[in-house]
């Protein structure tokens, strides 16, 4: 497996595979070209069906500034090599110098076609979490401690660094207020949801409404196209820091055991980049949302300090019932059901972990097989609810509204 680096990605939302992996492919391939007078970009596959309402090409033009992008939704998702396919070209007095195939391959991760990259480097000897589990049990560590004996000594910097940019993402949110872009009207809620106390409100309705609240903070600056962490994609990025923040400021955890479970939730997550898809193209938002409770999840039981086996109870409970979850947004703007789906995945690993508290001793799924039941199911996915827009909510509600 590679270092779980490739998990968390600083940049602007809404959509880690549809902007922050093109504006980095762009600005790649513009470095590539720098004497070309003239740049182009055919967008295939779901970055073309959903690309305008994700931001896709000013993402783009940002990374290298007047690019034309085209939008080709000609081709069927059958015949691309992947669902996220980018041609880049450039021209010198109008001559071809330059052509590359770019993938983004999920998580703001990009990768040109018959090359590797830094990201490609294996770091972990071991593959899927039944290995890491068995070495753990065998050296009687636990699993941050597994991880920071194979990680690069920075990597502590790295969370740190990841940590704050979560922190304000947050604190932005809850901030803000007005409609956000796209023309669904959609009003931003995380304010209004974290400082209306209900009547005679109970500590367990609090804590989801504060949970809510931060979620949407995060989703809502997403959706704004603002400064987000990937965790482990754009779109399911309100899900982790709302449960960790929650953790931090309302229950008093310190900021050290919070850059533990940061590591342990980035574990998880690399284990699915590996052996699945993080990408809602590709698998749905299974792969999105269910990868961030399973992250979240597991951060969560590490932070009460549940041992190896409750841990990977936890996620494996938070990815079973996020199972052919489908990725439909409406308008392709990451915002419905997207900020709201962000929410209830946070509850819902709370709930996980609570389970596998008790129950952990009685499991009979382990996380290696749910995560390939996830990847199976993605790919028998109709490709209409495979961020296409073309099924689903994205479908029913456009036509009533």
């Amino acid at each position: 497996m590679k270092s779980i680096k490739s998990v968390y990605k600083i940049g602007n939302g809404p959509s880690s595979s549809h902007t922050v992996g093109p504006y980095h492919a762009a600005e790649t391939f513009g470095a590539r070209y720098p004497d070309a007078d003239a740049y182009r970009v055919t967008l295939f596959g779901s970055l073309a069906f959903t690309g305008e309402g994700h931001g896709t090409g000013k993402a783009i033009r940002t990374g290298l500034p007047g690019i034309e992008v085209i939008y080709n939704r000609d081709v069927p998702e059958h015949e691309l090599p992947h669902p996220n396919t980018m041609l880049f070209k450039a021209f010198k007095d109008g001559t071809l110098v330059g052509s590359h195939r770019v993938f983004s391959i999920g998580g703001g991760s990009i990768r040109f076609e018959n090359e590797s990259s830094d990201e490609d480097l294996e770091l972990y000897p071991q593959n899927n979490l039944s290995e890491i589990l068995h070495l753990c049990h065998q050296r009687s560590v636990g699993l941050a401690q597994y991880l920071y004996r194979v990680e690069d000594p920075s990597i502590r910097t790295y969370l740190k660094t990841i940590w704050e940019a979560m922190k304000d993402s947050v604190r932005r949110g809850l901030a803000a207020e007005g409609i956000l872009p796209g023309g669904l009207g959609i009003e931003r809620k995380a304010k209004l949801l974290f400082e209306k106390r209900c009547y005679n409100e109970s500590a367990d309705v609090a804590m989801n409404r504060i949970i809510a609240a931060y979620a949407y903070a995060v989703s809502e600056e997403n959706a704004d196209e603002h400064i987000v962490v990937t965790a482990p994609t754009c779109g399911s990025c309100g899900v982790l820091p709302s449960v960790l923040y929650y953790m931090h400021y309302d229950r008093g955890f310190p900021e050290e055991e919070i850059l533990d479970a940061l590591a342990v939730a980035a574990l998880f997550g690399n284990v699915i980049r590996t052996n699945a898809s993080i990408s809602g193209a590709e698998c749905g938002c299974q792969a999105e949302i269910g990868s961030a409770c399973s992250m979240a999840a597991a951060a969560l039981a590490t932070l009460y300090g549940l041992n190896t086996d409750q841990t990977e109870y936890a996620a494996e409970i938070a990815m079973e019932h996020n199972l052919g979850l489908t990725c439909d947004p409406v308008k392709g703007l990451v915002q419905i059901p997207c900020i709201e789906r962000n929410a209830v995945a946070a509850m819902r690993a709370i709930s996980s972990v609570n389970l596998s508290r008790f129950l952990y001793s009685t499991r009979k799924i382990s996380f290696d097989e749910v995560v390939a039941t996830m990847y199976q199911t993605g790919l028998d996915m109709n490709e209409k609810y495979r961020e296409t827009s073309h099924g689903g909510l994205a479908v029913l509600y456009g036509a009533d509204h």
